[in-house]
């Protein structure tokens, strides 16, 4: 298996760094007219505070800015806010950006720190994934001058500033809040951005336009266009014959054939995980039968069953069959060496025999049957994951029926509570943020467990959770948040499968692709051919 480093030489860092505040501006030799990319993110909505998905945020990120941004080691840099500090355990300050505009030409101030803040933590009602959970612990937020935003919260919230890498910032209408739907019907979205938005087709396009005008420099490209191309194959072709200047999201398969085609590839380790994830909550599930195909009480409520079925995964012909290398196989929710993970957790070579004795005294010697769901589409290798892990859990007696469909319909589905078992996968600006809204209990007050689908509950993880969190970014925390990853890691609520690698696929028009480990598909991050 290919161990992959999610670090690129810090070289590169204040390049990237430069490159997506705008503070790299282009030179007449590298000014291009429009960039062509074929993405395989298909943007839901225009509301940039509605679903914290990464097709949102990557392609608004074009249009709207954050108070702070998170580097390509993870490391917070100053965004929209140029400095941040804690006043006492509860306070904090948050001192702003001079002469920023919005694309209507008004000044960016503190008062629109404050419309966002307001407008995600009172007004929105978004799915599953959305941006509460970061703002529900503050308590108060005001606008001492127009250049300063201060914020009490409910207790101490050392993270706070990790969390404002993730939100946009909204102009403040003249008065209300802008609703999910009047963006959607045809408010041109305002942000402060080095793109202007200019059209968009559901599931089809989005168009941009330069902002002249942006605070960080005159971005290289005049326009851009994103075309969604949910296919890979599909993109890999576009790709190939010219048709687009970048495609995102490229098989590991097809490396070999773009390159003699004479297109470049970029990688990077992905802050992610993929996993599969049980429902332990439910008596009984759907598609999870005896051998006679008879109704069975949920086996996944047992840990003994989760155990084995973890011993039967081979992770190793995940990483280097379907990704071709290109991953790194998992055993916690970021890969090994970022902060907050554990040197413990090392990825397990499968043990079926053992896996069998297990099943066994968990009373199901002759195994079961299931439906394993999963998206089509959505990461690299998904539906090839799907029937190797069939594959080998079919090795124990456990026969896995997989059940592929587009991401859309196997979203919608999951949440309605249509699967006993999935693949899925996520991603997040830190170890904590992922514990947090995938393993911790679900609590809307709390906004804990949005993606704890299974409905998994372990109250000591949960404790040892917040600890970790209410200590200060640093040694301390990690530890603590390695302790309570190796914690819930023990009782196997899903199976980490492994991190993929982002790989991205770029013609002769372009110099360079500057890949982030958060996976971001970005006008930004592509700089054009020198003539």
């Amino acid at each position: 298996m290919k161990l992959g480093s999610p670090f690129r030489p810090r070289l590169l860092s204040a390049l990237l760094i430069s490159i997506f505040l705008g503070s790299a501006p282009a030179t007449p030799a590298q000014e291009r007219g429009e960039l062509r990319i074929a993405t395989s993110y298909k943007l839901m909505t225009l509301d940039p505070q509605y679903a914290n998905l990464n097709e949102n945020t990557s392609l608004l990120s074009h249009i709207y800015e954050r108070l702070v941004y998170q580097d390509e080691n993870l490391e917070l840099k100053p965004g929209l806010a140029t400095s941040w500090r804690p006043l006492s355990d509860t306070q904090w300050a948050f001192k702003l950006r001079d002469k920023v505009r919005f694309h209507d030409g008004s000044a960016f101030d503190a008062d629109d720190v404050v419309y966002t803040i307001e407008r995600i933590r009172d007004f929105l009602k978004p799915p599953s994934g959305g941006f509460r959970s970061y703002v529900s612990g503050i308590k108060s937020v005001s606008a001492p001058d127009p250049l300063t935003v201060l914020i009490e919260t409910d207790g101490a919230v050392p993270n706070l500033p990790l969390f404002f890498s993730s939100i946009f910032v909204m102009n403040r209408p003249a008065e209300g809040f802008e609703t999910t739907e009047d963006l959607n019907a045809g408010h041109p979205p305002n942000g402060t951005g080095p793109y202007r938005f200019e059209s968009w087709s559901s599931g089809e396009s989005l168009r941009l336009a330069r902002n002249d005008d942006y605070w960080g420099g005159k971005p290289a490209w005049s326009k851009v266009t994103f075309r969604v191309i949910e296919n890979p194959a599909a993109r890999v072709a576009a790709l190939s014959t010219g048709e687009v200047d970048v495609a995102d999201a490229i098989p590991a398969r097809d490396v070999a054939s773009l390159k003699e085609r004479g297109a470049r590839v970029a990688s990077v380790g992905a802050a992610r995980v993929n996993f599969v994830q049980f429902d332990v909550a439910r008596d009984t599930l759907p598609g999870v039968t005896d051998k006679s195909g008879e109704p069975i009480a949920n086996p996944f409520k047992n840990p003994l069953v989760r155990r084995a079925l973890t011993l039967a995964t081979d992770r190793g012909i995940l990483v280097d069959k379907i990704l071709a290398g290109y991953g790194t196989a998992a055993a916690q929710v970021f890969p090994n060496g970022l902060p907050g993970t554990s040197a413990k957790l090392l990825p397990e070579a499968p043990n079926y025999d053992e896996a069998k004795m297990l099943l066994a005294k968990a009373g199901f010697p002759d195994g079961f049957n299931l439906v394993l769901a999963g998206p089509a589409g959505r990461y690299p290798g998904d539906a090839e994951s799907l029937q190797a892990v069939a594959q080998s859990w079919a090795r124990i007696g456990v026969n896995a029926q997989p059940a592929a469909a587009p991401f859309s319909v196997f979203n919608t589905k999951r949440a309605a509570g249509d699967y006993g078992v999935w693949y899925g996968g996520t991603s997040g600006e830190a170890v904590d943020i992922i514990l947090h809204t995938l393993l911790a209990s679900p609590d809307p007050e709390r906004g804990t467990g949005a993606l704890n689908f299974g409905k998994y509950r372990n109250e000591a993880f949960d404790a040892m959770l917040a600890r970790a969190e209410s200590i200060a970014v640093g040694p301390e925390r990690n530890a603590a948040l390695a302790q309570a990853t190796e914690l819930v890691m023990a009782d196997q609520p899903i199976i980490p499968l492994y991190h993929f690698h982002h790989i991205v696929g770029y013609g002769s028009r372009i110099g360079s692709y500057v890949l982030h480990p958060r996976g971001w598909t970005t006008a930004m991050q592509t700089l054009p051919a020198m003539e």
